[in-house]
């Protein structure tokens, strides 16, 4: 069974004109799996929707002080723009959603072996702030839970989303039972990359061949240097080519060959994967919905090869 986690709120914010960040990627790649993919239960397809976490959950990750100001709206302007959205009671809601969202998909890769989020992979927020249109990590909430289930001792989070995952660095730093393995561009955002436990740093301009080769190595090396119990992955889709924030030269093979890749690994070493799909942006968000389904028909495809 494949376990597929959504909620229509995940595209229910309004946004100013022009806003670089394609919420409406969730609801279209919801309905492209559904009418164009047509998957259903009988494929052994099953959706789930989250219910949503309480503010107080986040405090034991997040100073409950930068908490209590986002979630009350008495976070000063220039904190809020660094976040890079317009503060409103939905987009609370959809927050503590979509974090809710990335747990439950840990709950069913640790039942099923494997789960996917449609949402989730905001890497860029810290203890005390939020950062590049992430207000709290859900990487690393999810992670901390992983780790009171059953049989769970070692978590990896393997973050191949363009951009490199520095909240999840900082807010990870001290805890060894955690390890953060980052995939990024080196010269893009953030300027200022915290060490995570492992950076693969690529150059502008990567090929699918050079990134698929190298990630490959450092990917196998990982896994056998800290043979986690379970795998969180952010298969963020902005080392596209054609991506506007990503300045990889990765096509929509790569990035096939990258999830079939990483979900593999887990299923022969049978260690449990919680996938979110992360980043990707274009001003036309419907040119994003193949490159996310990627990640699903890897899916389906490694779990369905016995």
């Amino acid at each position: 069974m494949l376990p597929l986690v959504y909620h229509p709120i995940y595209s229910q914010l309004e946004l100013p004109a022009e806003h670089r960040y394609p919420i409406s990627k969730y609801r279209r790649l919801y309905q492209y799996l559904i009418d164009e993919m047509k998957l259903d239960q009988q494929d052994g397809i099953l959706f789930y929707q989250p219910e949503a976490i309480g503010a107080d959950e986040l405090k034991s990750l997040h100073h409950p002080d930068y908490i209590e100001a986002l979630f009350n709206n008495t976070l000063p302007a220039a904190k809020m723009r660094r976040i890079g959205f317009p503060w409103s009671h939905q987009l609370i809601k959809r927050t503590l959603m979509s974090t809710a969202g990335t747990r439950l998909t840990v709950d069913l890769a640790s039942q099923h072996g494997i789960g996917i989020h449609l949402s989730g992979g905001y890497h860029h927020a810290h203890h005390d702030f939020g950062s590049g249109f992430c207000l709290v990590n859900d990487l690393a909430f999810a992670a901390k839970y992983a780790l009171t289930l059953d049989n769970i001792d070692k978590v990896m989070i393997v973050d191949c989303d363009v951009h490199q995952g520095d909240g999840t660095a900082t807010l990870l730093s001290d805890d060894d039972s955690i390890i953060t393995f980052s995939v990024h561009c080196d010269k893009n955002f953030p300027a200022r990359k915290p060490a995570s436990d492992i950076d693969l740093a690529l150059p502008k301009h990567t090929t699918t061949n050079d990134y698929l080769e190298t990630f490959e190595i450092i990917l196998n090396l990982a896994l056998a240097q800290h043979q986690p119990d379970f795998i969180i992955y952010d298969a963020g889709v902005d080392i596209h080519q054609h991506d506007e924030l990503g300045y990889f030269d990765v096509c929509l093979d790569g990035i096939y060959r990258r999830d079939h890749l990483v979900l593999s690994r887990c299923k022969q070493a049978e260690i449990p994967i919680a996938a979110v799909v992360g980043g990707g942006y274009r001003q036309d968000h419907q040119q994003l919905v193949e490159l996310h389904a990627q990640l699903i028909q890897a899916a389906i495809t490694v779990y369905r090869s016995e």
